[in-house]
């Protein structure tokens, strides 16, 4: 797999086209997130991740999360997303905040899908600090009974083969140490497709969010709890 046409790049402006980490803990919904408890029927799930989550350029209403609830119900799965999504975090952020959003939450999510590392990859953070975090967050949603979908990430190619060698291989490593399920790169269906992908060359424009949608619905509908009996 490589970043060919999607052009994400560690560069200044790609950094500041990513914001800057929000680092107040927050439980507020980002673009699209449910801003209403859930129905008695509808299993909640929350969204924690970055810009990608956050709809970063969107309308309200057209970020990832939004338009994953859509899809899920087009399937008869009755779900409600909590997008907490934050633009620029990192997954050091991620970490910081999580015991703050589940206690906002107005139930136990039955799923915590989670995009996380792409900033730190960009600013060509540690890896090792990297899944350090992402170790962390894992460990806390396996201690509260929440499975996760991790959704990963690869590293940019002019990060170097060190870096990639240190940092493709976190995502598969942790989803199988914490028996989560996983998306190998949530990018992926962007490649080669700059019509997908706003001017700054890093994060998709509406049309491509239905992209998204369409190539992880079933990984989500699939890591969703099986109804007992």
């Amino acid at each position: 797999m490589k970043w060919k046409r999607l052009a994400l790049v560690a560069t200044p402006l790609l950094l500041a086209g990513c914001q800057q980490e929000s680092t107040a803990p927050t439980a507020a919904p980002a673009s699209g997130a449910a801003t209403s408890a859930p129905a008695a029927d509808e299993q909640l799930i929350l969204a924690l991740g970055d810009s990608l989550f956050a709809g970063y350029g969107l309308e309200p209403g057209q970020s990832y999360p939004a338009h994953l609830e859509t899809a899920l119900k087009a399937k008869g799965i009755k779900v409600r997303i909590v997008n907490a999504g934050v633009s620029g975090d990192t997954t050091a952020g991620g970490l910081q905040r999580i015991d703050f959003v589940l206690k906002g939450m107005p139930k136990k999510p039955v799923l915590a899908v989670i995009s996380l590392g792409g900033n730190d990859m960009l600013r060509g953070l540690s890896p090792a600090e990297t899944r350090k975090n992402l170790d962390a967050i894992l460990t806390k949603f396996k201690a509260a009974g929440v499975p996760v979908l991790l959704l990963g990430m690869l590293a940019a190619p002019n990060l170097g083969a060190d870096y990639a060698g240190q940092f493709n291989p976190i995502y598969p490593a942790l989803a199988k140490q914490h028996g989560a399920s996983l998306v190998p790169f949530f990018l992926q269906p962007l490649l080669d497709k700059p019509q997908l992908i706003q001017a700054d060359h890093i994060h998709p424009t509406l049309a491509g969010i239905d992209v998204l949608v369409a190539d992880t619905v079933d990984e989500v509908a699939g890591a969703l709890p099986k109804p007992k009996g």
